[in-house]
């Protein structure tokens, strides 16, 4: 697909003001929340060499660990800066999560790791699940991610930013409203609830669906200590807010705390 369809401040967000690559690599909760995404999918994926579709793989930083791991891997992404740095990893095209081009069940895997971020329609979202569905193999893995609902709150409070009124009207909308409209600062958002994003894997058809806390709920902590005492956490503490991620793992009520979410489904077989 050579034109998909894209809110023009999120490929303006994408192509000039933020490097997605950059931020998963070099920022401690980037550093966590790239960790965490590797380490919760290989407990679910099928041995290598099995087929994944990357549908918003963005620059290609999961599929670069996949193909490592010895995956055959194709990524999809709607914005063309994405696409040319993704191509140096893998095979990569311009598509649209909600129109993917592949043939049905022609995967062993489908990751959605963006696209949901920032489709504020349900209908939107669904479309792209049911895509995911539709072209993974009966049995195969659909993997999620989305931002939770609360992150923001979070974030702002780590970056000490709730002091002015502006932020906590930014803020107070996002709680309410479950969308950030894009006019300052991120881009075009949706914040997800845990039960909210299962839901959404099993109204399209998934089963076995599960929703994990990526980063767990210290992962501002890393965000505060960057903001306010220097760039590098130390190893100590990075270790220990992933600990508490994983600790946290038994209990749904800390899925909350969390900046993002990965949700897991089956195809039926």
């Amino acid at each position: 697909m050579s034109n998909p369809e894209l809110a023009a401040e999120i490929e303006h967000f994408y192509s000039h003001v933020i490097d997605e690559g950059d931020r998963l690599r070099v920022s401690a909760d980037g550093r966590l929340e790239l960790l965490r995404t590797r380490e919760l999918l290989r407990r679910f994926l099928p041995p290598a060499p099995a087929r994944v579709l990357d549908v918003g793989g963005g620059t290609g930083v999961h599929a670069r660990w996949l193909v490592e791991d010895g995956y055959h891997v194709d990524l999809v992404d709607p914005v063309a800066r994405h696409v040319e740095q993704a191509a140096s990893v893998c095979p990569s095209s311009l598509g649209d999560a909600r129109a993917l081009e592949a043939a049905d069940a022609s995967y062993d895997v489908v990751q959605v790791l963006g696209p949901l971020y920032h489709l504020p329609d349900r209908a939107d979202r669904r479309q792209a699940l049911s895509e995911a569905l539709r072209v993974v193999r009966p049995g195969g893995l659909v993997a999620a991610g989305a931002i939770n609902r609360y992150s923001s709150l979070f974030e702002h409070t780590a970056l000490a930013h709730l002091h002015a009124d502006r932020m906590r009207t930014a803020i107070s909308t996002i709680l309410r409203t479950a969308v950030h409209d894009g006019k300052r600062g991120f881009t075009l958002a949706y914040f997800h609830r845990a039960e909210e994003l299962a839901d959404e894997l099993r109204d399209v058809g998934l089963v076995d669906v599960a929703v994990f806390g990526i980063e767990g709920p210290a992962w501002s902590i890393l965000k505060a200590v960057e903001q306010h005492a220097g760039p590098d956490p130390s190893e100590d503490l990075f270790e220990s807010v992933l600990a508490a991620a994983r600790l946290a793992e038994p209990y749904p009520e800390l899925l909350a705390s969390s900046s993002h979410l990965l949700a897991v489904g089956k195809a039926p077989a």
